[in-house]
């Protein structure tokens, strides 16, 4: 095929499905994953209505450890490589962390961890290649400040996120491979649905702090264009990430004491 391919993760919703939309608008085919897959046929369907290009859509469970190689081979049998990867699915797992079941963490770990640096380890060498190739790993604004209570992995997976990002990023300054860390702060989508915790976050955080999964997708797209290592969408959330490299550990892990309630679960 004379277009490139982008594959996104999570493409269902939120992010993910803006992200589809995003890199469609500049011309590239899209590959779409999630779980939801009548979510996925109509997104498909809309992409390749509105800007022409061809959709492919694998519906699977990135916890499942067989889903990546299953999607690469599903994309192989058409014919098609990816080029540009956004590696986006994820979720919260709310609550204290002995308070959850061990099953549940692991799962998290496959989606949010596992199978997006096995996704990323995989097509890098054809991008390399190629001397083309773009990596857009959603991670947060949450893997740039301290962890907070409830949610136990998720910081410490969007931490790993940025700093995997960061790596892989000055691997490849001279391949040709541009790779983005995306840190969004709050965004308007079903995250905040799925965990339950939307009602108890819009009440106590004000309308300033969020931005629209559009917003966030298209500033992702153009760092990872530009290749810069870390984006962090919205001047508040860039003050406060800011704000966190510079404060005393001390002060800031009693600050994030003081309102993980606000909008955690714990």
């Amino acid at each position: 095929m004379d277009r490139r391919l982008a594959l996104v993760t999570g493409a269902s919703a939120g992010i993910g499905a803006a992200a589809a939309r995003i890199f469609a608008s500049h011309g590239y085919d899209i590959a779409l994953t999630a779980r939801r897959g009548d979510r996925l046929e109509s997104l498909a369907d809309e992409i390749g209505l509105r800007y022409g290009v061809e959709t492919l859509t694998f519906a699977a469970d990135l916890a499942e450890p067989q889903t990546p190689d299953n999607l690469l081979r599903h994309l192989a049998d058409h014919g098609r490589q990816v080029d540009a990867l956004v590696n986006n699915a994820g979720y919260g797992l709310p609550g204290a962390y002995a308070n959850t079941e061990w099953k549940d963490q692991a799962a998290f770990i496959q989606v949010l961890l596992t199978a997006p640096s096995e996704l990323a380890h995989k097509v890098l060498p054809g991008m390399i290649e190629r001397r083309f190739g773009r990596i857009l790993n959603v991670a947060s604004l949450a893997g740039l400040v301290p962890g907070a209570a409830g949610h136990t992995l998720y910081a410490a997976v969007k931490g790993y996120m940025v700093k995997f990002s960061q790596s892989l990023h000055l691997e490849n300054l001279d391949t040709g491979v541009h790779v983005t860390a995306l840190c969004p702060g709050f965004t308007w989508s079903e995250f905040h649905d799925v965990t339950g915790t939307r009602e108890q976050i819009t009440r106590s955080t004000p309308d300033w702090l969020w931005l629209g999964a559009d917003e966030v997708a298209a500033a992702g797209y153009e760092a990872v264009e530009a290749n810069r290592a870390v984006c962090v969408p919205g001047a508040p959330n860039k003050a406060l990430a800011g704000l966190a490299k510079v404060m005393p550990d001390d002060w800031a892990l009693a600050l994030m004491a003081s309102q993980s309630a606000r909008f955690r679960k714990v």
